[in-house]
């Protein structure tokens, strides 16, 4: 499974370089000299791949970059990847994500620690055995991460992932339990 780890934001200077946003706690492991990215072009957003500026020379979005250095500058990277040397070839990669085969990441020490992608497709119930849905996918939000619930009736909901409302996950069993405040699915 792929999981995006950045996306590439706007050219940096004349000679290459874009910023990145960082999507991941370990940006430290994930970008260093030599990383390799699958690359995916969002589908909201559309990456010309017609003619660059100024060469006439027609740019296809590479399926991987390689990244040559990166510099840090108020939270965000400044990267350079391979064969990207001119502000024009960097602006056809503004939007693009960078994306990391899950298989390669190392799991997490702390035990209440997950991955995203390991809690997405888990069934959520209480501690009684009701089955409330499964998680379509987690939503970092500035106070706490939130559960994306698919549930079992149809729509979506919003859970707080907190210690007091998700006291449990057993990813053995396929489940996250859940103790939630009444109400909480109705919103």
């Amino acid at each position: 499974m792929l999981l995006v780890v950045g996306q590439i934001g706007k050219p940096h200077g004349i000679r290459g370089e874009v910023s990145v946003v960082v999507r991941t706690d370990e940006p430290e492991d994930r970008f260093v000299p030599g990383s390799v990215f699958v690359t995916e072009v969002p589908r909201d957003r559309r990456v010309s791949t017609g003619p660059a500026v100024d060469s006439g020379v027609r740019f296809d979005v590479p399926k991987q970059l390689v990244l040559e250095s990166i510099r840090w500058h108020q939270g965000r990277g400044i990267a350079q990847f391979e064969n990207i040397y001119d502000r024009n070839l960097a602006e056809e990669l503004r939007g693009v994500f960078l994306q990391v085969d899950s298989d390669v990441l190392t799991p997490p020490d702390d035990p209440d620690e997950f991955h995203d992608h390991q809690l997405v497709g888990l069934r959520v119930e209480s501690a009684d055995g009701t089955v409330h849905g499964e998680v379509q996918r987690i939503e970092h939000a500035p106070s706490s991460d939130l559960i994306v619930l698919a549930k079992t009736g149809g729509g979506t909901a919003l859970i707080p992932f907190v210690s007091a409302i998700v006291p449990a996950v057993d990813l053995a069993a396929g489940r996250i339990v859940v103790n939630l405040p009444e109400g909480l699915l109705d919103l």
